[in-house]
């Protein structure tokens, strides 16, 4: 029976301005940046429950108030996302597990084939892909930082190319469930809605009332000034809403996770 694995959160410190950018002009950078400790906080606490080997926040910048007990903090390296998540997995030996900070969704059932007894067989491989094309999760039996360094990220195709990867160095790869990440106004209100005990849903509410209180009276046409206001409504009431595409190139003003919160993006 193999061990339990490392699990690894990649993460950027929430600062305004530099964190969840699309989300605004929706939500001001300050709170962006409030909503992105949200999501880091619910994701530390889920992994905390989680079994593990090791717990590692692969952290650019400082830790703050929402960091657990229980955690190693190391820094991330310089370069691309892809460089980053290379270097993580080049400081484990044995079964490791990369998440991002865009998933405060995430529960220990989700990643539950992952993490259970005998899931780490040789050779394995385990990929959670993302709705708009990235990747939220990415494991590996034995982490080799060649699988991941070169990959395209922030790309509509960057979890096909990932994917594609590690097939073609013959990994058996086995995958979680899709998972829509952070990044849109709308997909802050779908992901809250879908995770009403979390840190996130909670804050979004609040965020979601003062913002309504502090909006600006309809145009002629019947509409806010934000255009995103429509589907926003849409996803906060349960209606119908718009499938996301991730930008065919660059980041689209994202990160991967970027935002370095992988997920790569």
């Amino acid at each position: 029976m193999t061990a339990a694995p490392t699990l690894l959160v990649i993460a950027k410190e929430p600062v305004p301005g530099r964190v969840k950018t699309r989300l605004t002009p929706h939500f001001t950078p300050g709170q962006a940046a409030r909503l992105a400790a949200a999501a880091l906080a619910d994701t530390l606490r889920a992994v905390r429950r989680m079994p593990a080997r090791r717990r590692v926040l692969v952290l650019a910048g400082r830790a703050g108030e929402w960091l657990p007990d229980g955690f190693e903090v190391v820094p991330q390296c310089a370069g691309g996302l892809d460089e980053r998540i290379a270097a993580a997995f080049a400081g484990c030996d044995g079964p490791a597990l990369l998440v991002g900070m865009d998933t405060p969704q995430l529960t220990p059932a989700l990643l539950a084939p992952a993490t259970a007894p005998g899931s780490w067989p040789p050779r394995r491989a385990w990929f959670g892909p993302a709705e708009d094309g990235g990747f939220w999760a990415l494991g590996l039996a034995e982490p080799d930082p060649g699988l991941v360094r070169g990959v395209p990220m922030s790309t509509a195709r960057t979890g096909a190319e990932q994917r594609a990867r590690l097939l073609a160095a013959g990994l058996e790869v086995r995958d979680l469930p899709v998972l829509r990440d952070v990044d849109t106004p709308v997909d802050a209100a779908l992901i809250a809605r879908q995770a009403p005990g979390t840190r996130f849903a909670a804050l979004h509410a609040a965020l979601t009332a003062t913002t309504a209180a502090a909006a600006p009276p309809a145009g002629p046409a019947g509409r806010g000034t934000a255009g995103d206001a429509a589907p926003v409504a849409a996803a906060v009431s349960g209606g119908p809403v718009p499938v996301r595409r991730r930008p065919t190139g660059g980041d689209g003003g994202r990160r991967a996770s970027g935002d370095a919160g992988a997920g790569a993006r």
